[in-house]
């Protein structure tokens, strides 16, 4: 499986350090559920480039390849179209289904996607709830 590279449009300004949280799934490949993070560039596509390179196991948890892995299936269907405004990042740039990349509590997809600018002591969390079923 081709991976996408997400540095292709990261700026490099210098080294930035986050405050990592980390639950469900990322908690347990990582082995803690916080700690501070330093990488060379300033957004979250190149905080995520730099993890993904220290840990390569978390790109597979949180970022879809497709489509198809960023749907959750099994929603209610609504006819019609949905209330309010919905925008998702562009297909490569999506995590999977029920995995989250957050920055200061509010989804990357709130803010500018990947291409959001990370400032010193933000906080970056990575959810990836353990879900069970029946």
């Amino acid at each position: 499986m081709e991976t996408t590279d997400l540095r292709e449009r990261s700026d490099d300004r210098g080294a930035t350090t986050v405050n990592v949280r980390c639950t469900g799934h990322v908690r347990t490949a990582l082995g803690t559920p916080r700690f501070e993070y330093t990488f060379e560039g300033s957004d979250l596509r190149a905080f995520l480039e730099a993890l993904f390179d220290d840990h390569p196991e978390l790109r597979e948890l949180l970022i879809a390849e497709t489509e198809a892995d960023a749907t959750a299936h099994g929603w209610a269907r609504h006819e019609g179209p949905l209330p309010g405004t919905w925008r998702k990042n562009p297909e490569g740039e999506q995590t999977r289904a029920y995995a989250r990349v957050l920055v200061n509590g509010r989804f990357n997809e709130h803010l500018d996607g990947l291409d959001t600018d990370l400032e010193e002591g933000d906080r970056v969390s990575l959810l990836f709830p353990f879900i069970y079923c029946c």
